[in-house]
């Protein structure tokens, strides 16, 4: 069964990333906003709502994530729902908002995650919350201590088979700083930084460092997802979901077939046929980045350039939102800011406004296709989606 042009985004609400925690405000409460925003947006009431895609905070679980926001906004709803894939929750929240809009249960779904990011919550949570499998047992009693570990080893793996330096993937950081830039939004906004200044700053864990990693911001962010039929009834340009794909293969690091290769290069396979495109098409690309590495694995594996190359191809190719591929021309999580979560849903949202002409200072000259993909875990869960204009229906 295809998704392509079934549904459309056509509304966005997203905050703007704090760097302190504010007083006295819940994720849930940013969630709240974000979703007021993003229905406003769209031209539409909250009455016209009947359906809600919906992650919890990590440190204010619950179990019904989707009931507690429609209690919270008073909207009562035909379909609910959560994604819970990590960092690639914010695309398959796409998905399947598409899939239930296609499949006649519900019309317009509302898409929204949130956090604050508070570290005291955060290591309640962690004492709280026991791991299971191999991370449970191994990984976080004895071996890497989390994501950045788990990430560097992919690094320096890929270094190792392929001869990537530290310059390539500072090129990365870079690149998105030059996007940030042109972000008010971005937690960077007006700080460019150089090559230079990327390998001076601070080693965090061999070989990244500091400005090579996620900053830790408080935020959220939410897009109303609707039938094509609507969505041309309505006040922006729609950006329709051509495609879609996932692909899941291990949660533990341990468990990973290949270091160096992700499960995007199935699901962005699936993506691009559904949508009939190939890479060679896409005028955008807005994928996670938790580390510059993850990045330069995800062109490989989606197709922009072959197994082993990224390092060439993201040194000799302009990825501001001025060059010849232009990648998270708001800045990623490296440069707009990573609300956990809610910090893959920022890659929705900004190939979306993209889509709908609607980048301001940082829009994309050509704007009609744009490939976007969320990542979970450590190159475990991948969410890859094929956004497109309505010149390409």
């Amino acid at each position: 069964m295809s998704l392509r042009g079934k549904a459309a985004i056509v509304g966005v609400g997203e905050l703007k990333p704090m760097k302190t925690p504010p007083a006295g405000k819940t994720g849930w409460g940013l969630m709240a906003e974000a979703a007021r925003m993003a229905i406003e947006d769209a031209g539409l009431n909250k009455n016209d709502i009947d359906g809600m895609m919906v992650e919890s905070p990590v440190t204010e679980m619950s179990l019904g994530p989707a009931s507690l926001l429609a209690e919270y906004l008073q909207i009562p709803i035909k379909y609910g729902g959560s994604a819970m894939i990590m960092g690639a929750s914010g695309a398959g929240q796409i998905l399947r908002a598409a899939s239930a809009i296609n499949a006649g249960v519900c019309e317009t779904v509302l898409c929204v995650i949130g956090e604050i990011m508070d570290p005291s919550r955060w290591a309640q949570m962690m004492v709280s919350i026991p791991m299971a499998g191999a991370e449970g047992q191994f990984e976080e009693p004895f071996g890497p201590p989390g994501a950045p570990s788990g990430y560097a080893l992919a690094a320096m793996r890929h270094a190792h088979e392929y001869g990537t330096t530290d310059e390539q993937r500072a090129r990365v950081a870079v690149d998105q700083r030059t996007n940030a830039c042109a972000n008010p939004k971005a937690i960077f906004y007006g700080r460019p930084i150089t090559i230079e200044d990327v390998l001076n700053s601070r080693m965090i864990t061999t070989p990244f460092h500091l400005l090579e990693i996620v900053m830790p911001v408080s935020g959220a962010a939410a897009v109303v997802v609707t039938t094509e039929e609507r969505a041309k009834t309505l006040r922006h340009p729609p950006c329709y979901i051509l495609g879609a794909g996932e692909c899941l293969t291990h949660s533990s690091i341990t468990y990973s077939p290949r270091m160096t290769l992700s499960p995007v290069k199935t699901s962005a396979a699936t993506a691009f046929q559904m949508a009939g495109v190939n890479p060679r098409d896409i005028d955008l690309v807005s994928v996670y980045d938790c580390f510059t590495i993850t990045v330069m694995i995800t062109l490989e594996d989606a197709g922009f350039c072959p197994k082993g190359e990224s390092g060439p191809f993201c040194w000799e190719t302009d990825m501001t939102y001025k060059g010849k591929l232009p990648v998270n021309t708001h800045g990623g999580q490296l440069s707009f800011g990573q609300a956990v979560l809610a910090g893959g849903m920022s890659h929705i949202t900004e190939g979306a406004l993209q889509i709908m002409g609607r980048g301001e200072e940082r829009q994309v000259a050509k704007h009609d296709l744009a490939f976007v993909n969320g990542n979970g875990g450590i190159l475990s869960e991948q969410c890859s989606l094929i956004f497109g204009s309505e010149a390409t229906l």
